[in-house]
């Protein structure tokens, strides 16, 4: 690989599998040091100790939504690396309910990890990025139905859209710092989830994809990769869809 990342040391949410485990993967690949998180104990362990870049993979098990889990992985990353260069904000949940049909439960969960969860990640870790020289690099992983929107997703959609939102924002606050907030907004993309979808109503939502296909985590990683590199050192509070070219 190229080595974009060489020397930089990542933080990934909700990278013991799908997108993020693509994420975690493809920066170690490229040189970084990557904390790999999730919420259950020993989650990643096996196919971090199966990887060719496991001396790169770290894992970290802590709820992004408990604030004292958070210092504590962020102080013992510093300790040990003396510098934290990128965040991903990958960890999120998702309930697709109609309208009338919503859980109150399931709403109170997409918020506090979507959206709560981001939050506390920010602020944390841009407190260390504040002090690094070079700032750094915090991406956000939102989604086109936080742009667009889409039937039996409202809630999910709010998140994802409020996730845009801190996105834009959090990118105006530390600008001033060398920290750059993006956000990469994945369309339909082949991960666990979509092993439950309907086929049919798939495939219709697959003829609107221009390029004739979903995406798989590796396209959302490579989007991840450009905003960590310094190739993408004067991009801030952007969103950067990721979708294949979608018809609305």
């Amino acid at each position: 690989m190229s080595g974009l990342l060489n020397n930089k040391i990542c933080i990934i949410t909700g990278s013991t599998r799908g997108i993020g485990k693509e994420i975690a993967l493809l920066f170690a690949q490229e040189g970084a040091e990557v904390v790999v998180n999730g919420s259950t104990l020993g989650s990643a362990d096996d196919w971090i100790n199966n990887s060719i870049q496991k001396e790169r993979l770290h894992p970290y098990y802590f709820d992004i939504t408990d604030t004292k889990a958070i210092h504590n992985c962020i102080m013992d990353v510093k300790k040990k690396y003396g510098h934290i260069d990128v965040l991903v904000n990958n960890a999120a949940v998702e309930f697709n309910e109609l309208i009338g049909m919503i859980s109150y439960e399931n709403m109170m969960k997409m918020f506090k990890v979507n959206v709560f969860g981001t939050i506390e990640m920010i602020q944390a870790v841009s407190r260390v990025m504040s002090r690094n020289a070079n700032g750094g690099s915090i991406i956000n992983i939102s989604s086109m139905v936080g742009l667009r929107g889409n039937p039996g997703q409202l809630v999910y959609s709010a998140t994802k859209g409020a996730v845009i939102a801190i996105t834009k924002s959090a990118a105006k606050e530390l600008a001033c710092k060398g920290i750059r907030v993006n956000s990469i907004a994945p369309g339909l993309t082949q991960t666990e989830m979509m092993e439950q979808a309907d086929f049919e109503k798939l495939q219709g939502r697959i003829k609107n994809i221009c390029m004739g296909r979903i995406a798989q985590p590796k396209d959302i990683a490579g989007g991840c990769l450009l905003l960590a590199s310094d190739y993408a050192e004067y991009i801030s509070g952007q969103v950067l869809p990721v979708d294949g070219c979608t018809i609305i």
